[in-house]
């Protein structure tokens, strides 16, 4: 089966995971599509595939060769983004583009415009897979399982390519931060592992954020504004006044490569209560700690002012930068830049601006740079990914292989 073919049967499933639930997977029906790869595998060859309790899926391709190889694992993950509708996908290839913009939906006016994404302009003549602008695309990261699926099945259906034992494992919930937690590292068995989870071809990734959540609750008083003079305390403008007291340049739009930032990410209440929901982020754990007690010190001098537990903030660590517990094994990365190079891709080492199971996984034991799928605009209506991309994806994992094989 063609990657894109493949790809195409995986949106049809809608997996996006729920923030804020404590269960894996926060969305049953993640399974629906854990149990489809499970009978995929299966009809390929990966005999011993099988879903656990949890959802997360795994499998093995047995070495067939004496030589001593690494084992080496290829992970991907099911869930979809709750930033942006996840159900009834229409996808579409746009054959030999154009170059120019696109128009999804005609309808609804909605069009993916070059002077907003001038990558679109490198893959004139390729072909595009796009939403029709309503819902994302799921490239984020069912092009990973995708790619990972032509890559065993290719593999299965060619003995003669030699290779070492190779691990395959697709996991629920990366989007809303607990893909690895409930990942068997140990039974899994590889030696390293590789996320196949980026973005253009030619990424390769191996510092990512360090990344916290900052949950800060505003208990104000209300009274009836005609009588409210030295009574009311009003939560919805003190809530204002903790985001000013944050620096103005440190906001996703304003930062980039390894520049951190805090990012409001959503706010309620009224005059009694407010919520204000932070992730912050920053590839320097020496920035990451400042940036979290600057929200201890704006906590408490708002408390100062306003009276003690005016502001209550909760601070939690999600994940941390990977980085150093990639280098001791810069081998996967070495290999990795040498294959794309092999297949005629330009590789790019560059800093992931967010978290991929990886850099948990990599802090369990398990080294697991993150590899391109091809992909652009994850998380949004415009997302879309080359049929091209997917391919030279799939070539980049079999090259990988081949050079441990050697």
């Amino acid at each position: 089966m063609k990657v894109q073919d493949r790809f195409l049967n995986y949106v049809k499933f809608d997996t996006q995971s729920v923030p804020d639930r404590d269960v894996i997977p926060s969305s049953e029906k993640q399974k629906d599509l854990a149990l489809y790869l499970v009978d995929e595998m299966k009809s390929i060859g990966i005999n011993d595939a099988f879903m656990d309790e949890y959802g997360y899926v795994y499998g093995t391709i047995p070495s067939n060769t004496d030589k001593k190889i690494p084992v080496m694992g290829f992970i991907a993950h099911m869930d979809t983004s709750p930033d942006m509708p996840g159900n009834d996908i229409k996808p579409r290839i746009v054959y030999g583009y154009d170059g120019g913009d696109i128009v999804l939906n005609e309808e609804k006016n909605i069009v993916m415009k070059t002077d907003m994404f001038e990558h679109m302009k490198a893959y004139k003549g390729l072909d595009l897979i796009v939403t029709d602008g309503t819902t994302l695309l799921g490239a984020d990261n069912k092009a990973g399982i995708a790619e990972i699926m032509s890559m065993a099945e290719y593999l299965l259906n060619n003995p003669d390519v030699k290779h070492g034992t190779i691990k395959i494992g697709f996991t629920p919930d990366e989007e809303v931060g607990n893909g690895a937690d409930k990942f068997d590292v140990e039974s899994f068995g590889a030696d390293f592992a590789y996320t196949v989870d980026g973005g253009k071809l030619g990424e390769i990734e191996y510092e990512n954020f360090n990344a916290a959540s900052a949950k800060v609750e505003i208990n104000g008083v209300n009274i009836h504004p005609g009588t409210a003079k030295n009574k009311m305390k009003n939560s919805l403008l003190i809530g204002f006044e903790f985001n000013s007291m944050l620096p103005a340049s440190e906001v996703p739009e304003n930062t980039e490569n390894y520049e951190g930032f805090n990012h409001l990410n959503d706010v309620s209440g009224n005059v009694e209560k407010t919520y204000l929901n932070y992730i912050i982020r920053d590839h320097s754990s020496k920035k990451f700690n400042e940036k979290k007690e600057r929200f201890i010190k704006i906590t408490n001098y708002l408390n100062e002012k306003y009276g003690e537990g005016t502001v209550v903030t909760e601070l939690r660590d999600s994940y941390y930068n990977m980085r150093e517990k990639i280098l001791p094994h810069m081998h996967i990365v070495e290999t990795a830049v040498k294959a794309m190079k092999n297949i005629g891709v330009e590789p790019e080492v560059v800093p992931i601006r967010g978290g991929t199971d990886g850099a948990r996984l990599s802090y369990m034991g398990l080294p697991c740079p993150n590899l391109c799928t091809g992909g652009h605009n994850y998380h949004g209506r415009y997302e879309y990914i080359p049929v091209q991309s997917m391919e030279k994806t799939v070539e980049l994992l079999l090259e990988i292989i081949r050079l441990y094989a050697e």
